[in-house]
């Protein structure tokens, strides 16, 4: 159900990028999110899946329901490619989406990877294929299913989720994915972009959009109202490509009452419209 006073002091604060814009996030959602902390603390924090100080995950929901494995819910957090992190119990944004997890009664995983400039592409699809490498080996002990692993990205933890399936064709190592808000090669780079892919002019072949079309992993893709138009062409985009390519349109949400941040944000709160379409896509790809 939407919170349809939040949704207006979201749109109040517009669909422009940047710390205002994020501050104002905060405070709207602040309280509510930091209620539900002490509900779901992290089971594991900092575990290491690969060997640089930014290959670590925390661990949300551990432990088997009823004596039957969890589908395991990997969320990788944006930040425009140079920052963001997983959260922790004392920052309640990108953490709440591994309590939203935990709350399904999925396995909910955070993680946190390799930064730009010091790391380019693909760096972020290699660190989320180690992540899903870890977790085959040892989601187990935690009560996940290894073979049920659900990938979730918004904005750059979209792009490194693509470029996972871009490095990773033809490989069933996870059972779905999750795009929210994310660049997948419709519109051209921007400047910002760069210090990521690279140079603009050699784009074509580190774009995840031709792996995007032709993967078989199921594809729940979302964007906002309230995305920057480009973040809205590219959702749009991408279905659009994928129709053609497929014959069919794959799960999608244009979510109403929010911007680029609270996407993931409000994962969590009494708004639950997302929750739901997720936990609906989770249930058809996993069966539980």
């Amino acid at each position: 159900m939407e919170n349809t006073a939040v949704s207006e002091q979201i749109r109040r604060l517009g669909r422009e990028l940047g710390p205002p814009v994020m501050e104002g996030l905060l405070a709207i959602l602040g309280d509510e999110q930091r209620q539900l902390v002490a509900k779901r603390p992290a089971s594991a924090v900092d575990v290491a899946y690969g060997d640089h100080e930014r290959h670590v995950l925390d661990i949300y929901g551990a432990g088997s329901q009823n004596g039957v494995s969890k589908p395991v819910f990997v969320f990788v957090h944006g930040g425009g490619f140079l920052k963001g992190d997983k959260g922790d119990s004392e920052r309640w944004y990108n953490a709440c989406v591994g309590r939203m997890a935990a709350e399904q009664g999925w396995l909910g995983i955070v993680i946190n990877y390799r930064l730009a400039p010091d790391f380019t592409w693909p760096a972020g699809g290699e660190d989320v294929t180690r992540v899903v490498s870890w977790l085959k080996s040892n989601v187990v002990q935690y009560g996940g299913d290894a073979d049920n692993i659900i990938l979730c990205g918004t904005s750059a933890g979209a792009c490194h989720v693509a470029t996972y399936l871009q490095l990773n064709p033809g490989k069933a190592d996870i059972t779905g994915a999750v795009l929210l808000s994310g660049l997948y090669g419709i519109t051209p780079l921007d400047d910002r972009d760069t210090l990521y892919y690279g140079d603009a002019a050699g784009y074509d072949s580190r774009k995840p959009l031709p792996a995007l079309i032709s993967t078989t992993v199921p594809l729940f893709i979302a964007c906002t109202e309230l995305d920057p138009e480009r973040f809205q062409k590219e959702c749009i985009g991408l279905l659009q490509e994928r129709l053609q390519a497929n014959h069919i349109l794959d799960r999608s949400m244009l979510l109403s009452g929010h911007n680029h941040y609270s996407v993931a944000g409000h994962l969590g709160t009494s708004d639950t419209r997302l929750r739901d379409e997720i936990s609906s896509f989770v249930s058809s790809v996993t069966g539980y």
